[in-house]
This record gives structure tokens, C-alpha cells and sequence, in this order.
């Protein structure tokens, strides 16, 4: 019987996350354009006369050409048949630290807040992208790069924490206490047991970073930078109900 071939397809993609498999073959995740995250057999790669197998590394921006079909979401893999590179942003800070860290945090959230395989999230492809090539050119400092990413990520998931006004009953603030079961800032009618009580100042670096005021962010003291860290690290975990292996490997010195 006669083999049917498979579907050939395009799209520009960031790499997540690269798996070995068998002797030479990887399994790539990627975040791709029009066709959300999925999943990819990249042949041969760690052969050292491959193609391509220099252009398939984390955090890199690559043009592919896969073979399966793109709206099939039952977990099938499908095959990397050509890719070009457009921007290998990986290359700029894999001998830093903060940067390195801070962008695998990046890409395993980005890999927890799209769930399923190849559902379309442009808006979580266009911000991934943007908080790589953020930390790529050390504009601002790493964590907050992450942090923004972060606040970013869980507004387009629906989890964005309340930052002014009551996140229970909508009293305009801006308020003193910050509850995580809650959903942020919280009125002292609505303040639960065990609220935490920030500074009001990591309150308004926590909205800079989710508007993306850098020239708040940049200015804001270490003590809070760390403080709204803490904050924003304990609100995305909740929701996602599992902690990120990555998060407590980044330097937030």
C-alpha cells in the first residue's frame, strides 16, 4: 500500500526547549507563530556534519518548515524537514547567568501558560519573543525583564493579580494589603488572615512592569525589586498550582 505523505507547513517559532532522542535525533518544543506550541523530530541533529542542528538551541528564532498537520491536537510529533535561522538570540547570554536564568524561566512558563498543543496564542508568541530578545540586549535589568514577562503572561491567561484597586469587591485603591488566594491588593474590609503588607512602592513597580514603564522600573531600589519579585513568583504559582522548576536558579542579586 502506498504511503500518503504528510502535510507540509511553514511558520517562525521560538525555541523552548531541546530533548535528546535515540542517538542523533532531538525533540524540539516550539513556540510558534500561528500554530501556538508543539512539538517537532528534528533527524540527525546531533551529528556533528548536521544541517541544521546549530540553529535548533533554546531561545533561538527560527524559520521552519515541519511536515504533520498543524490543526491536529492529538500529540502527535511531527518532523522538522528544513529550518533557517532569523535570530539566534541564545548565542548573546549563555555565559550570563542572570540573563541565562531569567530566559529559562521565560520559556518553561511560556511552556505552563499554553497547555495545549498547537491552539493559536499569538499575543503569548509576540510577548515570549519580546522578553528573549529583551534580555538578548541587556537593556534593563533580568529579573525585571522576567517579572514584566511574568505579570504579562498571567494577564493574557486571565490570573493578572488586582495591583490598585480591591481584587474582591473593586474598591478603588491604591490599598496596603496584597493577598495571592485573594487575587492582589485587598481592601482592609476584604483583607483575608495572613495578607501580606508591601510597600507601596513594589505595588507601583509591580503596575510599571505590567504597562511596561521602564522608567519606574529601572529606578526602582534592589529591596523592592526583590519584593515584588517574591510577589509575583508566589502569584503565579498558585495559579498554576506546581512550582516552576527554574524560578529559584535565577539571580536576583
Amino acid at each position: 500500500m502506498a504511503r500518503i505523505p504528510r502535510q507540509l507547513y511553514r511558520d517562525d517559532g521560538l525555541v523552548l526547549r531541546v530533548q535528546k532522542l535515540g542517538e542523533s535525533d532531538r525533540i524540539i518544543t516550539v513556540l510558534t507563530r500561528r500554530f501556538g506550541r508543539l512539538r517537532a523530530v528534528a533527524r540527525g541533529v546531533r551529528r556533528t556534519n548536521s544541517r541544521f542542528g546549530a540553529r535548533l538551541e533554546p531561545f533561538g528564532h527560527v524559520d521552519l518548515q515541519l511536515s504533520g498537520d498543524p490543526k491536529d491536537q492529538g500529540g502527535g510529533l511531527h518532523t522538522v524537514s528544513q529550518v533557517e535561522a532569523v535570530e539566534l538570540y541564545g548565542k548573546r547570554f549563555l555565559t550570563d547567568y542572570p540573563r541565562y536564568t531569567a530566559a529559562c524561566a521565560v520559556a518553561e512558563t511560556a511552556e505552563r501558560l499554553t497547555p495545549v498543543e498547537r491552539e493559536p496564542s499569538l499575543r503569548m508568541f509576540q510577548l515570549t519573543l519580546g522578553a528573549v530578545r529583551a534580555l538578548s540586549a541587556a537593556e534593563h535589568a533580568a529579573t525585571l525583564v522576567l517579572d514584566a514577562y511574568l505579570l504579562r503572561g498571567m494577564g493574557i491567561a486571565g490570573w493578572a493579580p488586582a495591583l490598585t484597586d480591591c481584587a474582591v469587591c473593586g474598591d478603588p485603591g491604591p490599598h496596603r494589603a496584597f493577598s495571592i488566594p485573594a487575587g492582589g491588593s485587598v481592601c482592609p474590609d476584604c483583607r483575608p488572615p495572613g495578607a501580606a503588607h508591601p510597600a507601596p512602592a513594589t505595588l507601583e513597580l509591580m503596575s510599571a512592569l505590567a504597562k511596561g514603564d521602564w522608567t519606574i522600573a529601572d529606578n526602582a531600589e534592589p529591596p523592592l525589586q526583590r519584593e515584588a519579585s517574591g510577589l509575583v513568583a508566589a502569584h503565579l504559582q498558585w495559579h498554576l498550582e506546581r512550582g516552576l522548576r527554574s524560578l529559584p536558579l535565577v539571580d536576583r542579586t
